[in-house]
């Protein structure tokens, strides 16, 4: 659904009050007429009030927040691999398979991790625990290969370190 500026659906109900605190602060720190300018921030912050995806209607909810036009909102949340729009495991691995990473066997870790875990990018594990993404450079091309899950980078990745990783986390 493409809502209008003016187009008032009541959708900012959906966004907790804690939520719209937060994007309050990021709104403040752009000039009164630039609010827009928090797209990014809010809808980082309506997708962690939704366990790790945005749904249309969250990104309604931020447009109509923003008093912006849905399209708009949803351009920025399709246009950056830091937003998903299905749901994703508790722990999202973010696996860099750019050049360096590549160069240094980013291929094997990739193969290793869905041997491991018996999904493919784009799959959640079965009890939701894991969900594969394929990203582009993460910026730790000196220690790849690498991935993120959630804001922690892991690098020099072997089959052990994964194991470990894998197995530290609830």
């Amino acid at each position: 659904m493409i809502l209008h500026k003016h187009q008032n659906t009541n959708k900012i109900a959906l966004l907790t009050d804690a939520s719209r605190q937060q994007i309050d602060e990021w709104i403040a720190k752009y000039p009164a007429d630039r609010k827009q300018s928090a797209v990014m921030s809010a809808l980082r912050i309506a997708q962690d009030q939704n366990g790790g995806y945005l749904t249309d209607d969250l990104i309604d909810a931020v447009a109509e927040y923003l008093q912006m036009e849905s399209i708009a909102v949803y351009e920025v949340a399709s246009f950056y691999s830091m937003y998903e729009l299905k749901p994703v495991g508790k722990h999202k691995i973010c696996v860099c398979t750019n050049i360096s990473c590549m160069l240094c066997g980013s291929d094997k870790i990739v193969e290793y991790l869905q041997n491991k875990l018996g999904i493919k990018f784009g799959e959640i594990t079965a009890d939701g625990k894991f969900s594969l993404k394929e990203v582009e450079c993460l910026g730790a091309c000196v220690n790849a290969p690498m991935f993120q899950i959630g804001e922690n980078y892991y690098e020099k990745l072997t089959p052990e370190k994964i194991d470990k990783i894998l197995d530290s986390l609830d």
